[in-house]
């Protein structure tokens, strides 16, 4: 069953969220469409293929084969995933942990955090330090952009949110690919957000008399969020759950900007994320915000919905 096909998730696009484009140095034949699932194991030097091959990090052997590569990229770019979602074909959790999840477990590469669904038990796994090195350790130098990994939990209080966003990147994904596009990579928030301190802060590297007040102006702000295809209003940068950059086949780069809504949200938080314009999704079905195009207004009904 295709992920677009599965009940348990209610896509609330509305447009959808994208980048103005541009031009890329790529050949643009180059640019033919990739499984969303692929996509992250882009400039590794890696295994691929269905036999385990020996990879070394640091004079340590590892054994793996492409689907146990790819489940580590996956993991690491999402920062933790339920072990439900890295199947394919109706694999079941448990066939995974007897096969590449165990496997990589047994590594000491993955690990498994506590479940945060009661109702199914679905477990979540993230990468251990070790994992994100070896796959840090097998980049490709010359391939760009660079998709970033990461190990442990960040946000511990939001792991029930953050743990949806690798469904929802898969349901935003095979819609572009089935549109031509070619995923490129996928920035998270709090990497969004590193890049805008290091910026608003770099003014005031090196001065002694700083007292550690951003060093930007409004204006200089809302280039740098034109820069980075991401909505300025109010006097404020509005930061997606991640953004997905990808290329068309005539070579013009472009982003989307995805949001999960789940129930914690309050009204006057969905409609910041409504009028930004991002692509949202609410876990488990129900709509919020509608399916209501771009430059038309909110449905305040549908958030309350939401929210009950």
């Amino acid at each position: 069953m295709s992920f677009l096909d599965d009940p348990r998730w209610d896509d609330t696009r509305e447009g959808p969220s994208r980048g103005r484009g541009g031009g890329s140095d790529r050949d643009p034949r180059e640019v033919d469409p990739l499984d969303p699932r692929d996509a992250f194991t882009q400039g590794l030097d890696l295994p691929r293929g269905l036999d385990r091959e020996p990879v070394w990090v640091d004079g340590e052997r590892y054994d793996l084969r492409g689907s146990e590569v790819r489940t580590l990229a996956v993991v690491g770019s999402f920062r933790v995933v339920p072990i439900d979602d890295l199947g394919e074909r109706g694999d079941q959790a448990a066939d995974l942990w007897h096969g590449d999840l165990e496997h990589l477990r047994s590594e000491g590469l993955l690990r498994q955090v506590a479940s945060v669904d009661r109702e199914t038990g679905t477990a979540l796994v993230t990468l251990t330090e070790r994992g994100r090195e070896l796959l840090e350790s097998h980049r490709c130098r010359d391939h760009e952009p660079t998709q970033v990994f990461h190990d442990g939990l960040a946000r511990e209080r939001e792991l029930t949110h953050d743990a949806q966003l690798y469904r929802a990147y898969l349901r935003t994904a095979e819609r572009l690919v089935q549109e031509g596009a070619h995923i490129d990579r996928v920035v998270l928030e709090q990497d969004l957000k590193r890049d805008y301190q290091v910026f608003l802060q770099e003014p005031n590297r090196g001065r002694r008399d700083s007292d550690g007040r951003p060093g930007r102006d409004r204006d200089e702000v809302r280039r740098w969020a034109d820069e980075q295809d991401l909505p300025f209003a109010d006097g404020r940068v509005q930061f997606p759950d991640f953004q997905i950059e990808y290329l068309w086949p005539d070579g013009r780069r472009d982003i989307e900007n995805v949001e999960v809504l789940t129930p914690h949200y309050r009204g006057a938080h969905v409609s910041g994320k409504v009028q930004a314009g991002f692509t949202r999704f609410r876990a488990r079905g129900g709509r919020a915000g509608g399916r209501t195009g771009r430059g038309s207004k909110f449905d305040p009904g549908l958030a309350e919905e939401l929210l009950r």
